[in-house]
């Protein structure tokens, strides 16, 4: 079970009978943030910030997109 597409190697080791998975998801961003800050040898753009979080890209949310 994967939920992002960044530090799901960490998720794909977890037992799911005992998680919290909004802390899994902070735990996954936070992973994510932290390979592109060491890919790098200067501070990030707010550019590659939200690349790295995947801010402005379709996110696939259970139940749809909101109605409105």
């Amino acid at each position: 079970m994967q939920l992002s597409d960044g530090g799901g190697r960490v998720r794909e080791q977890l037992d799911d009978r005992v998680h919290d998975a909004v802390a899994l998801d902070e735990i996954d961003l936070y992973a994510d943030v932290l390979s592109a800050v060491a890919a790098t040898d200067r501070p990030l753009t707010p550019a590659e910030l939200d690349a790295a979080l995947g801010i402005g890209q379709a996110v696939d949310l259970p139940g749809g997109p909101p109605t409105g």
